[in-house]
């Protein structure tokens, strides 16, 4: 089963693709970011972000989906912005028909480290580890795209042997 997963922004979206073999270990499919230009209208990067991720579901045909949840944040206006991006990647995974799961920032922490008090470094290690990468993808969003991706195979999989038992 391959998920796509990703960390919605609105300068930087990050993406990746992670599928898991029938051993159990995980590859890494693909990885990377959509980025928008700062000088445009955000009606423009919105719609920039769901062609770019359109594309990106059509040539990568993913099984499932998973989304960070947007989580309060200090500065009302990031995420306002972060939500509208948040927005758009749910629209062009639904125009996919694809089963979404959404995790909190805590809830990937846990399943890739094991520790919801995990660092930005120990998370991007673990992804790192857990995908046997040569080194930690580049960049910061595209990471954190893979951690959410391992995330949602991790869940599935746990949900998967409870419903099973």
């Amino acid at each position: 089963m391959a998920v796509i997963g990703i960390d919605p922004g609105t300068a930087i979206t990050g993406y990746g693709i992670v599928e898991e073999e029938r051993d159990g270990s995980l590859k890494a499919l693909a990885y990377g970011v959509v980025e928008t230009l700062s000088d445009r209208e955000m009606p423009s990067r919105l719609l920039t972000l769901h062609d770019e991720l359109s594309k990106i579901l059509l040539l990568h045909q993913p099984d499932s989906a998973a989304v960070e949840k947007l989580f309060f944040q200090r500065n009302v206006r990031t995420a306002l912005t972060v939500g509208q991006a948040r927005g758009v990647v749910l629209l062009a995974l639904e125009e996919r028909a694809l089963q979404i799961g959404e995790y909190t920032p805590l809830e990937v922490k846990q399943a890739v480290t094991g520790y919801g008090g995990a660092d930005k470094r120990q998370v991007q290690q673990m992804v790192k580890t857990l995908l046997e990468l040569d080194e930690i993808p580049k960049p910061d969003d595209a990471a954190d795209a893979l951690a959410i991706a391992i995330c949602h195979l991790y869940r599935t999989k746990y949900k998967q042997m409870v419903d099973e038992s």
